[in-house]
């Protein structure tokens, strides 16, 4: 079995102090809530810089606004990319994001007097949840070439502009297209995040490797019946379109449960009139499907969509179904997550398999490179949340598992 220099044994509590750390950086409220392009991110940058700079890393900020690290491997050598994004969504939780930033930063500084053939840059982005500005993922899309430079022009709630907030921020609006990267210059992208979800909680286990990240299509519905007094309509009689909702949304609850790979859920329900003695004579609400494999999410839209028509029809109400989104799930690079299985298996932990029910950063750099993800175990699988946490000996193992893998990853 190869042998790697161990990691110090406090890893895992570094770590969580720095998380503790930059979580200061957040505006007023529970929990975590740095927005992209503010003050609070800029305080967080700086102390992201200063952790950057300890590891030996050589830092600045790209066109697009995100901190970059770079360790330097020999000359004309190719480039790891690692990271994740330290904005937040309002009230969320200080490790979404910011723990796939802290943590290889904090690795790279244990292996600072290593040699790796091979270049590493950290990327923080700076905008992947899209709550200030209506745009997300911005700065793998600039990487990816993928970057419509028609945002730059919308404005947040202030009236701000995505151009002018990024100018302020150090980036250069002008520089977008020139940002783009080589794919031929890359090895490819790798994500250490949270699960976000109860599984390897389930399991018990410490890290899961990501197979995929997830396709996402969105349907709206709206049914139309007949609004009428409750007390005087006989039950045959009756044309409610929220009945029809409810039975629509057992079936999609009991279709998914059904199919292994797929999720589901309807959500966003309005009714009209919305009084507790009349019938609802309009139902509109949302249908999202998620799977790995688009073949199968497609062919649950189908169903479903088909199915929606029926339950409609026998019930006499009007259906409008409307497609609003779709997302093709990114499969992850087989031998980035070969490494990966190694890595895992050289500290002796199962390499379980999981899709990613969430979108990542790594979604869009797929259109750059090849992608893989590493997941750490979240307590109760709550994310997005003040009460999100993780342990340090979680952290303890998901460094030492990637530690494993920079070390491994030219190895064959």
């Amino acid at each position: 079995m190869l042998t790697f220099p161990a990691l110090p044994a406090d890893t895992g509590e570094i770590l969580m102090q720095r998380l503790d750390e930059v979580a200061q950086f957040s505006e007023g409220g529970p929990g975590v809530t740095r927005r992209p392009f503010t003050d609070e991110h800029r305080r967080a940058n700086q102390l992201i810089t200063t952790w950057m700079q300890q590891a030996g890393l050589d830092v600045h900020i790209d066109a697009a606004g995100t901190l970059v690290g770079r360790k330097a491997g020999p000359p004309g050598s190719k480039t790891l990319l690692i990271g994740s994004h330290q904005d937040t969504i309002s009230h969320g939780g200080k490790y979404d994001g910011m723990f796939g930033i802290a943590l290889p930063i904090l690795v790279l500084e244990s292996l600072r007097e290593q040699t790796l053939p091979y270049s590493v840059e950290i990327l923080a982005f700076a905008d992947e949840e899209g709550v200030r500005f209506p745009t997300a993922l911005m700065g793998p899309r600039v990487l990816a070439g993928t970057f419509d430079d028609a945002n730059l022009q919308k404005t947040d709630k202030d009236g701000v502009s995505l151009a002018a907030a990024l100018s302020e921020h150090g980036g250069d609006p002008d520089s977008i297209a020139a940002a783009k990267r080589n794919p031929g210059d890359l090895i490819g992208y790798l994500e250490v995040h949270i699960e976000q979800g109860p599984l390897l909680e389930s399991l018990g286990l410490p890290v899961g490797i990501v197979t995929a990240i997830c396709g996402i299509e969105r349907w709206t519905v709206e049914l139309t019946g007949q609004a009428a007094h409750a007390g005087t309509t006989p039950m045959d009689l009756r044309r409610d379109a929220f009945a029809g909702a409810a039975e629509i949304a057992l079936a999609v609850e009991g279709y998914c449960q059904a199919m292994d790979g797929l999720v589901g859920i309807v959500a966003s329900m309005t009714l009209s009139p919305n009084v507790p003695n009349a019938i609802p004579g309009k139902a509109a609400f949302t249908i999202e499907l998620r799977a790995s494999d688009d073949l199968i999410r497609e062919a649950a839209a189908s169903a479903l969509t088909q199915w929606a028509e029926a339950v409609s029809k026998r019930r006499a109400l009007g259906c409008r179904l409307t497609k609003t989104y779709a997302q093709k799930a990114v499969p992850c690079d087989p031998w980035l997550r070969g490494t990966l299985v190694r890595s895992l298996t050289h500290h002796d932990f199962r390499p379980h398999r999981i899709m990613s029910g969430a979108t990542h950063d790594a979604s869009a750099m797929a259109d750059l490179c090849p992608v893989a993800m590493l997941f750490t175990r979240c307590r109760d699988g709550l994310s997005h949340h003040p009460d999100e946490a993780i342990t340090a000996a979680d952290a303890q193992a998901s460094a030492a598992c990637l530690a494993a893998f920079l070390q491994m990853l030219d190895s064959d």
